[in-house]
This record gives structure tokens, sequence and C-alpha cells, in this order.
């Protein structure tokens, strides 16, 4: 089914149910979490003197780190899982593929392009996301998520030995498929300013909808809801 609304939208529209709205949430805040102190992890702050006993500020950088990647992890399998249960918009993301065989989502996007470069005043009304924030999604955010999942947790595996289950699941084939060790390292890196960058872009377009669009967008996120705004 499509989430195209027609020419005559009919509001209000239960988009985003509760567990696909803590998932958004939670993912926003490790992410920040990740973001913060991945960025130490890869550029450390000069050690501090005295006894090494006393100083444990790269040690909780590490754990933050550690704890914020299995909950970033954990949610988003929980979130795939979750897209079998959920409504229809639940689902969106993952079925990017099929949706690009059908004439209406390239309709969509190319409709939406337009609006977006503010050569198109008014964009086609949408429930769920738009074809071009459904692709942005699909094929930038939810593969980004699984590239850093399993680069991170391969290089989780190294530090936990060869008997580990990270180590078995993650560094057994992510290592020698990406060149090892120090790519592996640097690819990750370089994830998180990709992410980085497709959160700014997200958060630009959303707020730009939410101001441009007769719709909701921001407060759908939080109540589930979208309504026409008056």
């Amino acid at each position: 089914m499509s989430s195209y609304l027609g020419s005559k939208p009919t509001f209000p529209q239960y988009v985003w149910e509760l567990p696909v709205r803590i998932w958004h949430w939670v993912m926003a805040l490790c992410m920040v979490v990740l973001v913060a102190t991945g960025y130490l992890i890869g550029s450390p702050l000069s050690s501090s003197g005295g006894e090494a006993s006393e100083h444990f500020f790269f040690g909780y950088v590490r754990y933050a780190h550690f704890a914020a990647a299995y909950i970033f992890a954990i949610t988003f399998a929980w979130r795939i899982v979750w897209a079998f249960f959920g409504n229809r918009y639940s689902r969106e993301i993952f079925l990017v593929p099929l949706k690009m065989l059908t004439a209406e989502f390239w309709r969509g996007f190319i409709d939406q392009t337009l609006h977006y470069l503010f050569i198109k005043r008014h964009a086609r009304p949408w429930a769920g996301h738009n074809p071009l924030a459904m692709a942005a999604m699909g094929f930038m955010y939810a593969l980004g998520t699984l590239f850093m999942v399993f680069t991170g947790f391969a290089l989780y595996g190294e530090g936990l030995g060869r008997n580990s289950w990270a180590f078995q699941g993650f560094s057994s084939w992510v290592l020698p498929l990406l060149g090892y060790s120090q790519n592996v390292h640097t690819l990750h890196h370089l994830g998180m300013w990709y992410l980085i960058v497709f959160t700014i872009v997200h958060v630009y377009m959303v707020v730009r909808e939410d101001i441009c669009s007769g719709e909701t967008v921001i407060s759908t996120m939080i109540n589930g809801w979208r309504i026409s705004k008056p």
C-alpha cells in the first residue's frame, strides 16, 4: 500500500507507533554519545600526569562508547523485527527497493526533489516518509547503520579475543574482508562522519518540511499523529 494521501488528504493519520518513536529517540541519543566518544577515541586528549591508576577518563570514554553501541545495535535489531509486526509505515524504509519498482514512487521522488530545490512550491502529501526521505533512510541511514554495527563489533572483538562472540561473529570475517584492523578503524571513523552529515541534512529537511508543508512532521515523531496544520 502507498502512503501517498492524494490531492485531498484525510487527517489525522496515526503514522509512527510507540515502538518506532522510542527507537527513533533512543537511536538519536545513542548517536550523540557514540559520536562524542568515538571522536575522542580517534583523537584522544593529552594524557594527564601522575599515577595512571588515578586517571580513568579514557576508560570511561570507551565504556560509554561500548554501552551506547550495544543499545544502538539492539534497538536497530528491534526496529527490524518491529517492521514485521507494526503498521505499514514501519516497513517503509526496508522496502525501498520494492517501492522503486513503482511509477508512483518515482513521481513522488521527482516531485519532492523539485520541492526541496525550491523549484516547486508545494509537494504531494504523504502520510509516512515521502519517497526522497524513504530512499535516504533506507539506503543511507539503514545501510550506514549496519556498516557501523558490523565494523564496530569487529573492532570490539579484537579486544575481547579470538574466543569471544564478537570475534567469532564479526571480526573473523569483517577484518579480512575490509583489509584488517587499521583499514577497519579508518572506515569506521569515516562512517561516523558520514552519519554526522546525514543527521545534519535529516534535521534540516525535517525542520524545513515542518515549516513548508501543510502537515505536522516533528510533532508526529513525538505523538505519532500526522495532522493538517491550519
